[in-house]
């Protein structure tokens, strides 16, 4: 079984290399795949993934899928040169990113950061997320297709305008919501089962998966 790292105290190794994502605005076409933009949070159906079966006798039809949703705020809150997450849906609270090599970041200054570094993502396979922006604002979110055999350059970075938000399939390669800068806060809804499965990008690849940010 794998351990959950300390997701506020991740005590990364200094000296990453960095592995830089292509940013792509977020379209329908760009988003094939990967989810959808949406235009009211009330319109958007979460996907629930029946519960696997381990034989050749299959899960009932009227079961395994029973667990619903879970919603609440997503934060996305720069301090100095550090993101932090926090999910109200799950309970989840994490260090997103840096704007700084961690072994150089400091939270006690207010500029604003001009690129993210992520050091972890994670996938859901019991269902699919909605994120929503509560703010106007912009935002990043880094994605990758389904798939365990994960690298670094397998991710794409995706910007949005902050007028829709971002509905992403089960399975899909994700971190959160990044904004950029400040505070912001988004909708979130999801599976209420929350089986998380991750890479450790520092520890398994040596690196940073980083893009530059721009207001």
């Amino acid at each position: 079984m794998a351990k959950p790292p300390n997701y506020l105290n991740p005590d990364l190794p200094a000296g990453l290399r960095i592995v830089e994502m292509p940013v792509v605005d977020a379209t329908a076409e760009t988003l094939r795949g990967y989810g959808r933009l949406v235009d009211d949070p009330k319109d958007c159906q979460v996907e629930i993934v029946r519960w696997p079966h381990a034989g050749w006798r299959t899960v009932d039809e009227d079961t395994g899928d029973e667990a619903g949703t879970t919603e609440g705020v997503f934060v996305s809150d720069w301090q100095g040169d550090i993101l932090y997450g926090r999910n109200d849906a799950v309970g989840g609270h994490y260090i997103l990113a840096y704007a700084q090599p961690p072994e150089q970041a400091r939270n006690d200054h207010g500029d604003p950061p001009q690129r993210m570094m992520l050091w972890h993502a994670n996938y859901h396979p019991d269902g699919g997320q909605l994120f929503f922006p509560l703010e106007s604002r912009p935002f990043l979110v880094p994605l990758a297709l389904p798939g365990d055999d994960i690298r670094p350059e397998h991710f794409i970075c995706f910007r949005f305008s902050g007028l829709q938000g971002l509905y992403i399939h089960p399975n899909i390669w994700h971190e959160g919501v990044f904004g950029i800068s400040g505070t912001q806060r988004f909708y979130d809804r999801q599976g209420a089962v929350h089986a998380r499965i991750s890479v450790d990008f520092a520890r398994e690849f040596g690196c940073l998966v980083s893009a530059p940010i721009r207001a």
